[in-house]
């Protein structure tokens, strides 16, 4: 009988500890803002500096795990609303329709403005003339001829970018005529570096941080300065211009949270808006919401460490 006590002993205190084990490797993967797994749908458009933010992120916090999911703005927003997607980047807030959406089903959207990023428009390096007057690529969405220009090249017929200059053509559809769209960014930079009088529409990121088979590309293409409706300056998207507010299609970034509880979203959005998160979308080229502050040490004298 006493042996048989021992064994019952026995196998109580395994489950115990078996027990034990499991809720401690439940309580281990539950997801906290720095630690645990988690899906982000980006714009396609702003790829690149998600990328780096992401990187900077899971190498400073190792238990966080960030899979980056490129799509297009309007399968993105689609996405979000039907709770497919808890969090987003985006190149726009949300609408109020979009906001009384998520109201009704007692959702409360955590919007995080980041960085200004820009809309870039480039031409074949051949062409010698790198100014443009926005009204003329408005023209063209309009479906008006323009000699100078042969064909607008987007990057995907629901992008961020397409809605963009639709919006600002005050048009519902884009001509079927001279417009053109491909798969991502990089197809419409080769495009317009292979053919004259192309003038490609694409974010200002792909063009500042290339990937490296990028490189020799870029090369053959040159960003133009545009002209806004109301202006009579060329100015180009840098980071100067942005701050200034004179480029005429600049346009802000927000992370979106959907979550509805402390995960790893808000603690991702925290560190983009944070000082670090700061500094790689100032080194990214560009504009921070906030511009990180640099502390400078000033000496009366110069000390010389032979000494």
């Amino acid at each position: 009988m006493l042996k048989y006590g021992k064994v019952f002993g026995l196998v109580v205190f395994v489950f115990l500890f078996a027990m034990c084990n499991q809720k401690s490797k439940n309580e281990s993967d539950k997801e906290t803002i720095l630690k645990g797994s988690i899906d982000i749908t980006v714009d396609e458009t702003v790829k690149p500096i998600v990328d780096d933010q992401v990187a900077v992120f899971e190498g400073t916090y190792y238990g966080a795990k960030i899979s980056v999911k490129p799509k297009s703005e309007a399968e993105l927003i689609n996405d979000l609303l039907n709770q497919k997607a808890k969090v987003v980047i985006t190149t726009r807030d949300l609408t109020k329709e979009e906001k009384s959406r998520f109201e009704k089903s007692k959702i409360n959207p955590r919007v995080t403005p980041f960085a200004t990023d820009a809309i870039a428009l480039i031409s074949n390096k051949s062409n010698n003339d790198t100014l443009i007057a926005l009204k003329t690529v408005i023209d063209f969405m309009q479906g008006k001829t323009d000699s100078g220009i042969k064909g607008l090249v987007f990057d995907n017929p629901n992008s961020s970018t397409v809605r963009y200059m639709k919006e600002l053509a005050k048009v519902k559809d884009i001509p079927a005529k001279g417009v053109f769209s491909f798969k991502n960014n990089d197809e419409v930079i080769k495009f317009v570096s292979e053919n004259d009088g192309m003038i490609g529409v694409v974010g200002v990121n792909w063009l500042s941080q290339p990937s490296p088979n990028m490189v020799d590309v870029i090369k053959k293409i040159n960003v133009l300065a545009v002209k806004g409706l109301n202006d009579n300056k060329y100015y180009s998207p840098t980071q100067n211009d942005l701050a200034e507010v004179k480029y005429p299609l600049a346009r802000d970034l927000f992370i979106i949270n959907c979550q509805g509880y402390s995960g790893l979203g808000m603690g991702f959005a925290s560190f983009i808006a944070g000082d670090i998160g700061q500094r790689i979308v100032l080194k990214s080229g560009l504009l921070p919401v906030r511009v990180p502050g640099r502390k400078l040490k000033i000496r009366s004298q110069i000390i010389n460490d032979k000494e």
